[in-house]
């Protein structure tokens, strides 16, 4: 049989229309099957022009805009160089390539970690884990300004952490976390001491000064190791202008080597001891300074109501002394006798009993109860109740100058 014998068009010696039943159509049934579907749109010389201006335009549509998140910042490139900065929300743009978003995370907080071992100021080898947190400030110059900002922060948190550990000494080091709660509380006692000091009396006060403890721990600048080592690292950052922001550096864990650790359990564990005895010796000043500033100024008012108790009443006595005197002046005899009756009346109210030997010109009295004893005459003289009357009583002239 012919190779053209009509009707077998399977016997073509250059297999153009032997398919295989199993491949994909070409792009001339492709294009076919779209011109199809999309109807009159579709035939015609430009049909594929239409289809290709269609795409275009959906891809133009689809990157001629942009949403920043609200965590976020939106660095635009144009033609790969920095144009702008976008907020957040939603932004039109040029659509790519012409104009390219970059989007960062700037309200994050990003955290570094290392460990490192270091020389201290005393020449004595410590560990350090140190953290570091820290947030974007400036989206552009997190990107442009170096290849790996992560790697720099980590580098330059390390060489602050060395300069503030190799400026210290070991003591300094492994006391520096708590160094300003030490000094918080040696400011609380002393602050407790001056105001119970103040409370007590103001004139043993003025004369007395309470010189406010001074914590060893703590440093010259008052600042602890971790707020040195922040202050350092942003410096060193705002050098590199890289635009990250540290927002706090902490120590979590400050020991010597093992080694040694023992030998340092020791020193830390006698320091705890003196840091002990200094607060009981601080809580046993807060309670007797003022108890004793309290009984000073009890006894200063007691003996300032004591010298105006005398002196008020010396100055009544001497009023009524300058008025006795006055009417003495007046009548000598008459206020003699009255006085004289005066005075007998209070030294008789006294004494139930009186003895009289002399016809009025001499008195004895007698306390009930009482008996004065003869001097040197022993404890039985005492005991028998012996009452020696004056060897005057009997004088006539002892009377007359005794009796008005």
């Amino acid at each position: 049989m012919a190779w053209n014998e009509p009707g077998n068009g399977q016997r073509d010696p250059w297999n153009k229309n032997n398919r295989p039943s199993g491949n994909k159509p070409g792009l001339d049934a492709t294009l076919k099957n779209l011109r199809k579907h999309l109807g009159k749109f579709g035939n015609g010389p430009g049909g594929i022009l239409t289809i290709i201006a269609a795409l275009l335009l959906a891809w133009l549509l689809l990157s001629s805009y942009t949403v920043i998140g609200a965590n976020q910042s939106g660095v635009v490139l144009r033609f790969g160089h920095y144009s702008r900065t976008l907020a957040p929300g939603f932004h039109l743009k040029l659509p790519q390539p012409i104009e390219s978003v970059s989007k960062v995370a700037t309200t994050n907080v990003r955290s570094v970690s290392d460990q490192v071992r270091m020389l201290t100021s005393d020449e004595n080898i410590v560990s350090v884990n140190f953290n570091v947190q820290y947030q974007v400030s400036d989206a552009r110059k997190f990107l442009f300004s170096t290849r790996d900002p992560e790697d720099t922060l980590r580098e330059a948190a390390e060489a602050a952490v060395r300069a503030v550990v190799g400026s210290h000494s070991m003591d300094d080091i492994l006391t520096g976390s708590d160094a300003s709660t030490g000094a918080a509380a040696a400011a609380a006692a002393t602050a407790g001491v001056a105001a119970s000091a103040a409370t007590g009396v103001a004139a043993v006060a003025a004369t007395t000064v309470v010189k406010p403890a001074v914590p060893a721990a703590a440093s010259p600048s008052g600042d602890t190791l971790q707020q040195q080592t922040r202050d350092i690292l942003q410096h060193t950052l705002n050098g590199y202008d890289i635009g990250l922001q540290v927002t706090d550096v902490s120590f979590q864990n400050v020991a010597p080597p093992q080694e040694v650790k023992d030998a340092f359990d020791d020193v830390n564990a006698a320091r705890e001891d003196k840091q002990g005895t200094e607060n009981k010796a601080r809580a046993y000043a807060s309670k007797v300074i003022p108890q004793a500033r309290g009984d000073a100024a009890r006894i200063l008012a007691e003996a300032a109501g004591y010298k105006a108790s005398r002196i008020a009443r010396a100055q009544g006595d001497t009023e009524q002394f300058d008025l006795i005197l006055a009417q003495y002046k007046a009548a000598p005899e008459v206020t003699r006798r009255r006085l004289w009756l005066e005075t007998m009346e209070k030294v008789l109210a006294n004494d139930p009993k009186v003895i009289d030997g002399s016809g009025g010109r001499n008195i004895i009295n007698l306390p009930f109860g009482k008996a004065r004893a003869l001097p040197n005459s022993g404890p039985d003289a005492a005991t028998t109740g012996a009452v020696v009357a004056p060897s005057s009583a009997s004088s006539d002239d002892a009377g007359k100058e005794k009796q008005p």
